[in-house]
């Protein structure tokens, strides 16, 4: 699949599910409103849905939700598409909030899932509670443990808040990188309601780069997950420290992903509210001749980016579509 400026679409992130057992404040109201589940595909239409996207080029996928792991039967989907590993896909990732990696560690090591990003912002356990509103920092930890027990590689996602974890970035990174981990900083993103003001957030990753090269030397790194981090490596710890950086700087000149939400809609950009509705050509009919069609069609609309603008004066979303029902 190439799009209309010339970028192979090789990268699929699928949410499988809207829900979560977090609340974090940059992501969603305390009191959220869930799709119903009869809303939902079915995992069977999840893999068919996959197993599309492969043939026409995907090569890594990312199960993403919400929190994916809170969906019953999530292992299944994920065992059925770690099976097809060799067979056209490459990879098959996560991104999860750690929740319930205890559980499920050792039976993503065996479906064929060799590196995940857990998403955690600060470690400190009442700031932890309070940004999730209503998390455990014990049990991630514990999480992490397991994963990477089971021989996982982690990457730990971590949002950038102003007056919230600004002066924690460089503990988390000497705590990461000395676990073997590579720690990704992330701006907020102007996506869905939330409780409070969002701009009273936003860090610019430029104020929090100038912040740590007080203290570290960061070297420039061609190296690419496959997402849109810029990475450096970090001289005094050996470690790599990514940059998303949607707001002050975009990513979008290379961007070669698309995301399916779990009721089935493709977007093609996280920044744009033009999708596709896959789910209609998917039930109606038995073979994938309408659903590639689709596909095409979606694939030929894809922009060149994004539109998200700092408004300092604005504090509504510049969508309205919740981060998770799209997924990360």
């Amino acid at each position: 699949m190439i799009d209309p400026f010339g970028r192979h679409i090789t990268y699929l992130r699928v949410s499988v599910t809207d829900r979560c057992d977090f609340r974090c404040v940059y992501c969603m109201p305390e009191h959220m409103d869930f799709l119903p589940r009869a809303e939902l595909l079915t995992l069977e239409e999840m893999e068919r849905l996959c197993g599309a996207f492969i043939a026409r080029g995907v090569e890594r996928l990312r199960i993403t939700g919400g929190e994916p792991l809170v969906r019953r039967d999530a292992m299944r989907l994920i065992e059925r598409l770690g099976a097809r590993i060799g067979s056209g896909l490459q990879e098959l990732t996560l991104t999860t909030n750690g929740s319930q990696l205890a559980r499920f560690a050792r039976g993503l090591a065996d479906a064929g899932v060799r590196r995940i990003n857990v998403s955690l912002d600060t470690l400190d356990p009442d700031k932890f509670r309070r940004i999730t509103r209503r998390g455990e920092l014990s049990k991630v930890l514990a999480g992490i443990d397991a994963a990477q027990d089971a021989g996982l590689k982690v990457k730990i996602n971590m949002v950038a808040l102003k007056d919230l974890n600004r002066t924690e970035i460089p503990a988390m990174l000497e705590w990461a990188h000395g676990r073997d981990m590579d720690l990704t900083l992330i701006e907020t993103m102007p996506l869905g309601d939330i409780d409070g003001d969002r701009m009273g957030q936003y860090l610019p990753l430029s104020l929090v780069r100038a912040d740590l090269m007080r203290t570290y030397i960061l070297e420039e790194s061609d190296h690419r997950s496959g997402g849109p981090a810029r990475y450096v490596r970090v001289a005094e710890t050996g470690g790599r420290l990514g940059f998303i950086t949607p707001l002050t700087h975009n990513f979008c000149e290379s961007c070669n992903r698309v995301r399916i939400t779990c009721t089935g809609m493709l977007y093609m950009c996280l920044g744009q509210n033009d999708a596709a509705d896959l789910r209609a050509p998917l039930r109606a009919s038995a073979d994938d001749i309408g659903l590639h069609a689709a596909i095409d069609e979606a694939i030929a609309r894809k922009p060149r980016g994004h539109d998200f603008i700092i408004d300092r004066r604005q504090t509504k979303p510049a969508l309205r579509r919740p981060m998770s029902l799209t997924g990360g």
